[in-house]
C-alpha cells in the first residue's frame, strides 16, 4: 500500500541475524536465536508507575538475538547492527561473578544488555558470542529498550537451560536492569507486554496487582496505524524522573498510597496544597487511569468511536497537563483527526517525540496515510501494526 512502510517478517529478521553473526564471528554458528517484540500503547500513558492501568499490544517489530556458547572463553562478546546506537558497536566483558559484578558504562546501548545479564539470577552465565538485530525504531516510543532486554533474558534462558519460574519474574528482572543500568525509572508496562503479548489481543495490565487480561483485537475492519514522527525521543534526562516525583509528591499530599487511589474530588480538595504543575500532573494520571478502563470496555463492545474519543482526550491531557508531547506529535494527531474513517489518535510512549497511534476504519487507511504524508511538516513513517506474540525462542 502506497505510503506504508513494510515491517520485515521475523523470518527475514532471523536471516539478517544469522548473516550478520557469521560476518562478525567467522567460523561460529548461531544455534540459539530468540525474539522479543516492541509495543504500542493504545491508551494509559504515564499511569504504570502510578499503579494504574495500561493497555498496550505487542507489535511485529522485534529484537532478534542470535548467538552461541563460547567453548574457549568465559568472556561475553555482543555486537549490534543498529547504526543509530553509540560506538563501539561490539563489546566484550567477563561473565559476572559474585565478586566481580557487571557495572554500567559506555557504550550506552550495552548497558541494557549488561543489566539483564547481571540480574539474571537463575544460573551462572557462561561465555558466549551474540549479535543483536532489531526492527523496532530507536527513540520511537515503541519500547526498543524492553524489546532488547526481553530478547536478552530469553536468550539467557535458552543458553543456560534454566527458565524463569513465571513471566512476571522475567519482566521484573528486565525492568530492574533498565532502572539500575540505564538509569531509567520506567514502569512495568513495556517489559510485561514484550514478555506476555499474544497475537490478536491487547493486554490490560493492572500495574498494582500485576494482573493482566487479554482483550481481543481481531476485527479486520479495524486497523492500528502507527506514525513515527521521526523526532527521536530520549527519556534518560530529567523530564521522566521529574514527572514521576511530581506524581509521588501529589499522592503524598493527598495521603494516598499512589495516584491509583486518588479521586477527582480528592484532588480538588487538596489543590491549594499543590503548585499548579503538580496539580496538572496528578489530574492527567487520575483521568488517564479512568480512561484506560473505559476504553477497554468500549473495545469489548465494539464501540470504536468512544474508544477513539478517549484516545483524543488522552492526547490532550498528555499535551496540556503532563506536557510530554511536542509540536510534531500534536501536528500528526491533528492531521489524523481531519480524516474520514478516523476513530481516534494520540501520542504513544513516554513522549517528547516518537510515534502516534490511531484507530482507523481499515477501508480508509490509504486516504489517511496520503493526507498526513501530504501535509506533515516533517518526514513521517507509517506502519499498520497487528497485535503480536510476546518473546519466544526460535531455535535452541
Amino acid at each position: 500500500m502506497a505510503g506504508l512502510s513494510e515491517i520485515p517478517s521475523i523470518e527475514e529478521m532471523v536471516k539478517r541475524a544469522k548473516l550478520s553473526f557469521t560476518e562478525k564471528f567467522p567460523g561460529c554458528h548461531p544455534n540459539i536465536i530468540t525474539c522479543a517484540p516492541g509495543r504500542v500503547n493504545l491508551i494509559g500513558e504515564h499511569t504504570d508507575y502510578n499503579e494504574g492501568f495500561v493497555f498496550p499490544m505487542a507489535v511485529p517489530m522485534v529484537t532478534i538475538m542470535a548467538g552461541c556458547i563460547d567453548m574457549t572463553s568465559s568472556n561475553i562478546t555482543i555486537a549490534t547492527t543498529d547504526q543509530l546506537t553509540d560506538e563501539p558497536r561490539i563489546v566484550e566483558f567477563a561473565s559476572p561473578t559474585k565478586d566481580a559484578p557487571l557495572l554500567p558504562g559506555n557504550p550506552a546501548w550495552a548497558n541494557y544488555v549488561k543489566g539483564v545479564i547481571q540480574y539474571f539470577n537463575l544460573a551462572p552465565v557462561p561465555g558466549f558470542k551474540a549479535i543483536l538485530v532489531n526492527s523496532v525504531p530507536l527513540g520511537g516510543g515503541l519500547s526498543s529498550s524492553a524489546s532488547l532486554e526481553v530478547a536478552v533474558y530469553t536468550f539467557l534462558e535458552a543458553l543456560t537451560g534454566v527458565v524463569a519460574p513465571d513471566l512476571q519474574t522475567k519482566a521484573l528482572a528486565c525492568q530492574l536492569a533498565e532502572h539500575k543500568f540505564a538509569n531509567m525509572p520506567c514502569g512495568i508496562m513495556d517489559q510485561f507486554i514484550s514478555v506476555m503479548g499474544k497475537a490478536g489481543h491487547g493486554l490490560l495490565i493492572d500495574c498494582r496487582s500485576m494482573e493482566s487480561n487479554l482483550v481481543p483485537i481481531v476485527d479486520p475492519n479495524l486497523s492500528v496505524l502507527v506514525v513515527n514522527s521521526n523526532v527521536r525521543h530520549k527519556l534518560t534526562g530529567s523530564e521522566y524522573p521529574d514527572r514521576r516525583r511530581q506524581c509521588y509528591a501529589a499522592a503524598e499530599i493527598m495521603k494516598v498510597k499512589s495516584l491509583r487511589n486518588a479521586t477527582v474530588k480528592g484532588l480538588a480538595d487538596h489543590k491549594d496544597q499543590m503548585d499548579e504543575v503538580m496539580y496538572r500532573r496528578a489530574r492527567h494520571v487520575i483521568g488517564e487511569i479512568s480512561r484506560t478502563v473505559e476504553a477497554t470496555e468500549a473495545l469489548k463492545l465494539g464501540d470504536y468511536k468512544f474508544f477513539g474519543t478517549l484516545m483524543v482526550q488522552s492526547h490532550n491531557s498528555l499535551r496540556d497537563d503532563f506536557e510530554v508531547s511536542c509540536s510534531e506529535l500534536d501536528e500528526l494527531v491533528s492531521l489524523a483527526l481531519e480524516c474520514d474513517g478516523m476513530y481516534g489518535s494520540r501520542m504513544t510512549g513516554g513522549g517528547f517525540g516518537g510515534c502516534t497511534v490511531s484507530l482507523v476504519d481499515s477501508s480508509y487507511i490509504s486516504q489517511v496515510v496520503a493526507h498526513i504524508q501530504g501535509k506533515y511538516s516533517g518526514s513521517a513513517t507509517f506502519y499498520v501494526t497487528t497485535p503480536s506474540d510476546g518473546a519466544t525462542v526460535i531455535s535452541k
